[in-house]
C-alpha cells in the first residue's frame, strides 16, 4: 500500500511540474520533499461553545484542514471552522494530537491562524504564488489525510466571488474535480508551494451556469500582506469594514433578504427575511457585489448605513448601525 502511495504522489508531481523532480535530486531527496508536504497538513477539529451564534449554520462540532506555515507553530485554516471556539485541536500525521488557540481571524479574507500550544516535529510548507496560477493549470489538492487524500485538478476560472455571508473576493480560485474533504484543504501550485485554502463546494465552477462542479479556494496572495499584523495583533490593522448582518441572494433581478442574524444590526433596524432591498441611500443596487461595495464605501465599522427597502407595496429608508463582523461573536478561546 505504501509503495503504491508513493507511486500516485509521485505521478501527481511530475504532472504539475510538467517533468520530475528538479534535476539531480536523488529518490531519496525526492521522497523527503513530497512526504515534507504532505505532513504540514493537518487536522483541525473544534468544538464551538454553546451558545455560539453560528451553531445553527455550521454545527457545534466542526472538523477539517490546516497547514503549518510557521516554525514557531502557526496553522492556516479557513475562518468557519474556528470562529467561537470553545476548544481546539490539531493533529499531524503521526496522530499527535496537541491543542491550539485561535491567534487571529479576518473576515474580509475568511482566513483564520491558529497558535499551537506544543510544538508539532513537521516543517511549515512554504507560501506560493497564487497570481501565476492560469485556467487549466494542474494543480494537487489536499486535505489532511496522507498521501491517499491527495487528488489532481485543473483551474476552471479564477473570478470574483461574493457570499451570501457579506463576503466577497475580488479573485477566488475555482478547481474541478471536486475534493470531498475541501474545508481548510490545501492547493498546492507547480511549485510544491501553498497556493490556496479550500473554502466552499460549488455547482459550477466555471461560472458560466453550465460548468462542472469543483471547489473555491481562497488565494494565499491575499494573505500575505496582513499576516504579519495577525500574528501580531491577531487581525489585520485599520478599523474593520460595516457589517449588517443580512444574507442576501438575487432572485429574478431583485435583492432579496433571505436572513437576517438574530440580535444583529438588521434584525435591531427591524429587517426581515423577504424584505427587497433597492438601494444604499439613493444608489440603487441590483447585486451583492454592488450592495457590499456601497456599505464599505460609507465608512469603517459602526457607520450609519441608510437602505432603501421595500416590503410588499411599501418603500421605507432603513438607518441600520453597523458593527465590525467579530464583535457579533461570542470569544473564542485565544492565546
Amino acid at each position: 500500500m505504501r509503495a503504491l502511495c508513493k507511486a500516485i504522489l509521485l505521478i501527481c508531481a511530475a504532472a504539475l511540474c510538467g517533468t520530475a523532480f528538479a534535476q539531480g535530486e536523488s529518490d531519496k531527496d525526492q521522497e523527503a520533499r513530497a512526504q515534507a508536504i504532505v505532513d504540514a497538513i493537518v487536522q483541525v477539529d473544534s468544538v464551538a461553545l454553546s451558545d455560539a451564534r453560528s451553531n445553527d449554520t455550521l454545527g457545534r462540532e466542526r472538523s477539517g484542514s490546516g497547514i503549518l506555515i510557521d516554525a514557531r507553530g502557526y496553522v492556516l485554516t479557513i475562518g468557519y471552522l474556528v470562529i467561537e471556539a470553545e476548544t481546539i485541536s490539531v493533529t499531524d500525521a503521526k496522530e499527535h494530537t496537541v491543542p491550539a488557540t485561535l491567534a487571529a481571524y479576518d473576515h474580509v479574507t475568511g482566513f483564520a491562524l491558529l497558535k499551537l500550544l506544543a510544538p508539532l516535529e513537521e516543517k511549515p510548507l512554504a507560501l506560493g504564488d497564487s497570481s501565476a496560477l492560469h485556467e487549466r493549470d494542474v494543480v494537487m489538492a489536499l486535505p489532511f489525510g496522507g498521501r491517499d487524500a491527495a487528488q489532481l485538478a485543473r483551474v476552471v476560472s479564477k473570478r470574483p466571488f461574493t457570499g451570501s455571508w457579506e463576503y466577497l473576493l475580488d479573485e477566488a480560485i475555482f478547481t474541478s474535480p471536486p475534493l470531498e474533504h475541501w474545508a481548510g484543504a490545501a492547493l498546492i501550485g507547480r511549485d510544491f508551494r501553498l497556493v490556496g485554502v479550500g473554502s466552499l463546494l460549488v455547482r459550477d465552477a466555471s461560472g458560466d451556469g453550465d460548468g462542472p462542479g469543483g471547489n473555491m479556494f481562497v488565494p494565499i496572495d491575499i494573505l500575505k500582506p496582513i499576516l504579519a499584523d495577525m500574528i501580531a495583533g491577531g487581525k489585520r490593522k485599520g478599523n474593520g469594514r460595516p457589517w449588517l448582518g443580512m444574507g442576501t441572494e438575487q432572485i429574478h433581478g431583485l435583492l432579496v433578504v433571505t436572513r437576517v442574524s438574530p440580535e444583529g444590526p438588521a434584525a435591531v433596524a427591524g429587517l426581515e427575511p423577504g424584505d427587497v432591498v433597492l438601494g444604499v441611500s439613493d444608489v440603487n443596487v441590483y447585486s451583492q457585489a454592488e450592495l457590499y461595495h456601497r456599505v464599505w464605501d460609507l465608512g469603517s465599522a459602526g457607520v450609519k448605513v441608510p437602505l432603501r427597502v421595500r416590503r410588499g407595496t411599501n418603500v421605507r429608508e432603513v438607518v441600520v448601525d453597523s458593527i465590525e463582523r467579530t464583535a457579533y461573536f461570542r470569544d473564542s478561546v485565544r492565546q
